[in-house]
């Protein structure tokens, strides 16, 4: 009996799901389910060049038409999956439909987090994750008017940019006392807060939003017990793993949805998620769960690789990145607290590196328009290599020589 695979959720880890199912020579049925009316396409772009308006929408899309076509990929799109009966290994959607399946991949991804403030619910008060968010911030994006962004992290800053480059007049506020202080260390902190001051935006360190005021629509922000006026307000305060289906369904879930290192639910054998919906055992044995593409991207393949009876437990190295004006800021590994901080460059040349050493092996590297650093680093993470601070700081030293 031919096999069938359901895949629950049209991002990116669904769409490398089909491609590492096929490549691998699964011939049974493949039917991908999407609650938005797109195929899988990249959600880094939307708040950089799509916001922009120098990438069509065209080019968000992963895959093109045909090859889910050439897959053998049946996509339902615009539908929602409700319930997940693990006995009779089916999974109801909301138009009424019900789909069997012998395997499931949950790639339910993830949503934004909302403020609960007084008058979050006005007009103007806009949040950024889908394709439809973006459209609707372009529509009001114009000169001159007054953008106030809630959340200093990397949505938050990377609309900022756009903005502020857009002519409009951006205040950021963040209720901690440095930028993106969850992502980077203090120093890449402190070098991007200079350069978004330098490009012309506000920014209000230490300081909570309290609420949103208006008539018909947002018209200022309450924060540090004062009001700032607003045309746009933008709320990037983190995101949610969508869980829901799973935990209804009784599988193990807390952030997210837990996962063996062959992104199998433990509770049934039948069930495997990827993405950022997951909660899995990271390389250092930790608990942990990863909002990234490259989580997304490789834990589908590990996912269909373990589907497909050739099971590789996933022990990749995590990496990000944030595109902030002319500044490519690449990360590799977690870094921790504890960690010995390490520069190599000069932040005042807009070009640098931090390396995370612990226990004198390199954890993490944060890479700040510098590629070879950030390549080198992820290397050397992924080989636990120890390095002296002295070697790493040496910029006399090539990276490929620091190998």
């Amino acid at each position: 009996m031919q096999q069938r695979i359901v895949i629950v959720g049209a991002g990116q880890a669904g769409a490398q799901a089909v491609a590492t199912l096929r490549a691998e020579g699964f011939d049974g049925a493949i039917t991908m389910v999407g609650d938005e009316p797109f195929a899988p396409y990249q959600r880094p772009p939307l708040s950089k060049a799509y916001l922009m308006g120098t990438m069509e929408r065209e080019r968000l899309f992963l895959k093109p038409e045909s090859f889910y076509a050439q897959a053998d990929c049946e996509l339902i799109l615009g539908v929602a999956a409700t319930r997940i009966d693990r006995a009779g290994k089916t999974v109801t959607l909301n138009d009424g439909r019900s789909l069997a399946y012998d395997k499931l991949l949950l790639a339910t991804g993830s949503r934004v987090r909302k403020v609960t403030c007084p008058g979050a619910d006005l007009p103007g008060v806009h949040y950024l994750r889908d394709i439809a968010d973006v459209d609707a911030l372009r529509d009001v994006f114009a000169p001159g008017r007054r953008l106030a962004v809630v959340g200093g992290g990397y949505i938050g800053l990377e609309v900022a940019a756009v903005a502020v480059k857009r002519g409009l007049d951006v205040t950021v506020f963040e209720a901690l006392d440095r930028l993106m202080a969850r992502a980077v260390s203090p120093p890449v902190s402190a070098f991007y807060e200079q350069a978004h001051r330098e490009a012309g935006v506000k920014l209000l360190l230490n300081t909570s939003v309290e609420g949103f005021e208006g008539r018909d629509r947002v018209e200022a922000v309450r924060a540090g017990g004062q009001l700032h006026p607003a045309d746009i307000a933008l709320v990037g305060i983190g995101i949610l793993p969508n869980m829901e289906l799973a935990k209804d369904a009784g599988l193990d879930c807390g952030d997210g949805i837990v996962v063996d290192l062959n992104a199998m639910c433990p509770a049934d054998a039948s069930v495997f998620a990827a993405g950022d919906c997951t909660r899995h055992i990271g390389r250092e044995g930790v608990e942990i769960r990863l909002e990234c593409v490259q989580n997304a991207i490789d834990q589908a393949r590990h996912a269909a690789l373990a589907m497909v009876g050739k099971p590789k437990p996933y022990r990749e190295v995590p990496w990000f990145w944030s595109d902030q004006y002319d500044l490519k800021l690449q990360i590799a590994g977690l870094a921790r607290p504890g960690d010995a901080i390490v520069v190599r460059g000069e932040p005042a040349a807009r070009k640098f590196a931090a390396f995370h050493l612990r226990d004198g092996v390199v954890a993490a590297v944060e890479a700040v328009n510098a590629a070879p650093e950030y390549l080198v680093g992820r290397r050397l993470i992924a080989d636990g290599a120890s390095v002296t601070p002295q070697r790493l700081a040496d910029t006399a030293i090539p990276m490929k020589n620091i190998v």
